[in-house]
């Protein structure tokens, strides 16, 4: 990896201290992995070998719903973590897909290493809890708001938020992430003010 890609890995553990000498150890810690356009990153069914960092690209994760169709949960893009969460801690098997959107370049860090940044760095846990918690308060608000707003409101709150590059993925996985047929998202992206 680059210095320019370091430097940004650096910034998302930046509550982590890394004094000066751990430095190239933590580098070497992380690996390059690079997925085409529409490349399964992890399959259900298969264990999370992986946590992730996107350098670039945006990435899915959903499920396959009784009709075969993709019902997406969320989405990983430049500057935030990737993986099959779950998966990946508790070391079984994925009920979830995780597919690249878009060709995506991602800094990847396996099991035993990344369970080794605990030992390293003691701010580790502090990241790790404040990390989870995120993600915690993320899919309850996410569930609140899928429960409670209308679709003309998911989608106003979702566009206001979002980042740019997650605007000009398929219309179909944001409808799908937002519980909404694609013709109301098409419609919605045509007449709605954000």
């Amino acid at each position: 990896m680059d210095e320019t890609d370091f430097q940004r890995l650096l910034g998302f553990f930046s509550r982590v201290q890394i004094d000066p000498e751990q430095v190239s150890q933590f580098r070497k810690l992380w690996t390059v992995r690079t997925f085409e356009r529409s490349e399964l990153i992890t399959e259900a069914g298969q264990t999370e070998r992986y946590f992730y960092f996107v350098l670039e690209g945006v990435q899915a994760i959903y499920i396959l719903n009784q009709r075969g169709e993709k019902v997406v949960l969320g989405f990983s893009y430049s500057g935030s973590p990737s993986g099959v969460f779950d998966s990946f801690i508790a070391q079984q098997p994925s009920s979830t897909f995780l597919e690249a959107l878009k060709p995506s370049r991602l800094l990847a860090i396996r099991l035993p290493d990344y369970e080794s940044l605990f030992e390293l760095f003691p701010d580790f846990y502090a990241w790790g809890y404040h990390f989870f918690k995120d993600i915690l308060f993320g899919r309850l608000f996410r569930e609140v708001e899928l429960l409670t707003l209308s679709a003309e409101e998911r989608y106003i709150t979702f566009m206001r938020r979002c980042p740019d590059e997650l605007k000009v993925i398929p219309q179909k996985y944001l409808a799908s992430y937002l519980n909404m047929k694609p013709e109301t998202f098409s419609r919605l992206r045509a007449s709605a003010r954000y």
